[in-house]
This record gives C-alpha cells, sequence and structure tokens, in this order.
C-alpha cells in the first residue's frame, strides 16, 4: 500500500544519517584532541588521538564479547565507562567536565550537521496530526549533538516523544536486535497506534529497514536514489505523504 493511502500515526526516525549527517574528521583533529587535554584535564596528552581510538576499540571488543556471552547479540556499550577505562584522569573530574570531555572527544572523529532539507521536512511532518520518536544507536552525548543541531533551525528536541525514544546507550542493546522494535511497538501500542500506522525513517537496510518491516511497520529508507515508493530523499517522502489519495497515480 503507497504511504499517501495511510494513516501514519507516528514517525520514528534515525538519527546518524538520517536526521544528522555524518561528516570525516575536521582538518583540525590531532590539534583539537591537544586542546582537549589541556582545557579540561590541564594535562599534555598521554595518548594520541590514534592511541586512545585503538585503546577504545580493544575495550568495547572486550565489553561486546562479554555480553554476547550472557545471550545480547547486539550489544551497546556505556561510552564514558570506555574512555574512563582508557582515560582514568577522567575520575578526578566533575560530572560537568567529564560530559564536556566526552563531546568534544567524539568532535575530534566526526563532524555532524542537520541539513536544511531535513529540518524543513521535520517542520512539514509535524504539520500532521502526527507523534515522533527515535530509534538510535546512540551515547548520552548523541542527545547534546541532535539538540544543538535542532537549535541551529530553531527547533528542538521536545520534537520527539520522550516514551517512543529508543537510545541504545540507555539499554545496553542496539539495532537491529528485534527487542528494540518490539519495545516501541508496545509503547506505540499504549498510545493507540499499531504497527501499519507506524512509520520508520533510517538510512540503513539492516539496522532500520529490515527489523521494522519485520515488526509490520511501514518504512521510508532515506536514500538520494529513489527506486520505489518507499525510498527516497526528504523532499520526496513529504512529497508523497502530503499528496492526497485521489491524487495519488494509480
Amino acid at each position: 500500500m503507497e504511504l499517501a493511502h495511510l494513516n501514519i500515526g507516528a514517525v520514528i526516525f534515525d538519527v546518524y544519517n538520517t536526521l544528522l549527517d555524518v561528516g570525516p574528521a575536521p582538518a583540525d583533529a590531532d590539534d583539537r584532541w591537544r586542546r582537549l587535554w589541556r582545557d579540561v584535564l590541564r594535562l599534555q596528552p598521554r595518548l594520541t588521538r590514534v592511541e586512545f581510538s585503538v585503546a577504545c576499540n580493544r575495550a568495547i571488543a572486550r565489553c561486546h564479547e562479554a555480553a554476547r556471552a550472557r545471550g545480547i547479540q547486539w550489544p551497546e556499550v556505556h561510552w564514558p565507562s570506555i574512555v574512563a577505562e582508557v582515560v582514568p584522569e577522567l575520575a578526578r573530574l566533575p560530572d560537568h567536565a567529564r560530559a564536556e570531555f566526552l563531546l568534544r572527544q567524539i568532535q575530534t572523529g566526526r563532524t555532524i550537521r542537520m541539513t536544511d532539507a531535513t529540518a524543513r521536512a521535520l517542520e512539514r511532518l509535524k504539520a500532521r496530526p502526527t507523534l515522533f520518536g527515535i530509534a538510535s544507536n546512540a551515547q548520552a552525548y548523541t542527545l547534546r549533538e541532535l539538540e544543538e543541531a535542532l537549535a541551529g533551525h530553531g527547533l528542538g528536541l521536545d520534537l520527539f516523544e520522550r516514551d517512543l525514544s529508543f537510545w541504545s546507550f540507555e539499554h545496553g542493546f542496539s539495532k537491529p536486535d528485534p527487542h528494540v522494535f518490539q519495545i516501541l511497538t508496545a509503547r506505540l501500542a499504549a498510545r493507540g497506534i499499531g504497527p501499519r500506522q507506524t512509520l520508520m525513517v533510517g538510512d540503513r537496510i539492516d539496522n532500520d529497514i529490515a527489523p521494522a518491516r519485520a515488526h509490520g511497520w511501514e518504512t521510508w529508507h532515506l536514500t538520494s536514489e529513489t527506486r520505489s515508493g518507499s525510498d527516497g530523499d526528504w523532499e520526496a517522502l513529504t512529497r508523497i505523504l502530503d499528496t492526497p489519495s485521489e491524487h495519488k497515480a494509480v
């Protein structure tokens, strides 16, 4: 069935490479890393940025291995714990300083932005009687990144319903674990919204589209190439949803 023929009651969004475009590391990444240590820890870096990344990857692998041994197929780590293991100097900092280190540290590895097209689509979709939620493999810093990106377009996190938002760092497992979508399906049902009234918007078939479809949701694969009635860019999505069914081509 075409999306325009459906009564969509909720739209659940992925975050990275959906709501937020992810780009390469900034050109001055190494300088930022050194400034971060000096500004927050008041120390010269004990590790290079690459050494830090390698050590974190090893810690993540150990955590994933332990979680899978407990039966968690798609584990999620607690990033502050990973970083604290690699940079124990963080333990002496107050909470706000640790949060600042974690955010600035992740910003040395990639750039983030919300495009004008994304913001326009959110505004147009929100004009419909539709609830917004999130299904994201994320860490606590993701909320701050998303909040700041939204604010740059005059929007806020209050666009999204808290009970319809799944942040993997809060649960210890991540997409495409079917429990992510089962949890949200149950919460949507409590709001009187069924699977056929729920639209998942994401950039990945494996993490977003396939598991959402397995739970009976409608889906929109966000991509620059339109090949069917359920994929394309933001403009294509809003155009389809805004088109009255009587004007749709048969």
